[in-house]
């Protein structure tokens, strides 16, 4: 069976920023529906997929685990304009109304634990199903940790798919050329591409690096990140002479390398969930597959539309009807 994995949030939050600017907030919500629907349908089709799972965001026990994780989010809300919030406060209402439908009137899964991230959820749909197909559909590139035979991931901004083979142009079928070397774009090892990451941090979700400066390849005198994790396995002299390093913060308080690593690797690894949190969305997720099929899914995405003013869509049902009837193996 093939899955098509979609971080909802996302998705329909990027498409929110598609709308004219000089449009009123209804137009605005209006496009980007079409967007979301649009963009789910041709994916559905395009990769053959036979289900799809709508994953969404909880609380992260992130949070609790380490404090400043996405802290600096907040601050951007902060900033909103009143109108700002306002408009917010519509696509939200909008956004859960349409999460509802795909929940209650549709055969989609509809999976949210509320201690965990929609990244967690994939990464373990993923875990729970290894026999199966996978297609994430996400421009984040913290999925290429997940890349394995039976996962794929699509990124509809650049419209380019991303596998173990590397980079390919979905539109073409060809392989992408990175810029700067004029070579075939080829994904790194996606076990590298993680050590990398716990290394370096993430700035999006302020989680800080483990070894600030750290270069990717060492020196004569200064063992970079390639050599530590060449060295990983054998936890030889390049490996314990990277973690054993120490630094000083701005607030004079001293790190060390491999404690701040660890730390980086329980917030950023994708199968580094604490098992009660890997339990919990194991459960989520079995108690939708439990969901009886749901009958008249052509009516109900009508009536969707009519509420949301969606003429278009509705008189193109049989556009989303498969996507929206495919029921889980």
């Amino acid at each position: 069976m093939k899955y098509l994995l979609v971080v909802i949030f996302n998705m329909f939050f990027r498409a929110k920023h598609v709308g004219g600017r000089g449009a009123d907030i209804d137009t605005k919500i209006g496009m980007a529906m079409h967007i979301m629907f649009n963009s789910l349908a041709k994916c559905h089709r395009e990769f053959d997929a036979d289900h799809i799972v709508l994953c969404l965001e909880g609380r992260s026990w992130r949070k609790d685990f380490y404090e400043p994780y996405k802290k600096n989010r907040k601050v951007t809300q902060d900033q909103r304009s009143p109108r700002e919030v306002e408009d917010d406060e519509l696509y939200f209402e909008a956004y859960d109304d349409m999460c509802k439908f795909f929940a209650e009137k549709t055969n989609c899964s509809v999976i949210r634990c509320e201690k965990a991230e929609a990244d967690d959820i994939i990464a373990l749909w993923i875990q729970d199903h290894p026999e199966d197909e996978h297609m994430i559909v996400s421009t984040d590139s913290d999925f290429y940790q997940l890349m394995a035979p039976n996962v794929q991931q699509y990124n509809g901004t650049t419209d380019q798919l991303v596998s173990l083979e590397g980079f390919i142009d979905a539109k073409t079928g060809k392989r992408v050329i990175d810029k700067k070397t004029k070579e075939e774009k080829a994904l790194p090892d996606p076990e590298f591409i993680l050590f990398e990451k716990c290394v370096r941090g993430d700035s999006a979700d302020n989680v800080f690096s483990a070894y600030p400066g750290a270069r990717l390849k060492g020196t004569k005198n200064k063992t970079g990140i390639r050599e530590a994790y060449d060295d990983r396995n054998t936890g030889g002299y390049d490996y314990n002479n990277f973690m054993l390093q120490r630094w000083v913060d701005h607030d004079e308080q001293e790190h060390r390398v491999r404690d701040d690593f660890i730390r980086n690797e329980i917030l950023i690894d994708l199968t580094a969930q604490p098992d009660e949190i890997k339990e919990l969305c194991i459960t989520r997720m079995n108690e939708q597959k439990k969901t009886d099929p749901v009958a008249n899914i052509g009516i109900h995405f009508m009536k969707f539309c009519s509420k949301w003013n969606l003429q278009r869509m509705s008189d193109q049902v049989t556009t989303y009807s498969a996507m929206l009837n495919g029921r889980s193996g």
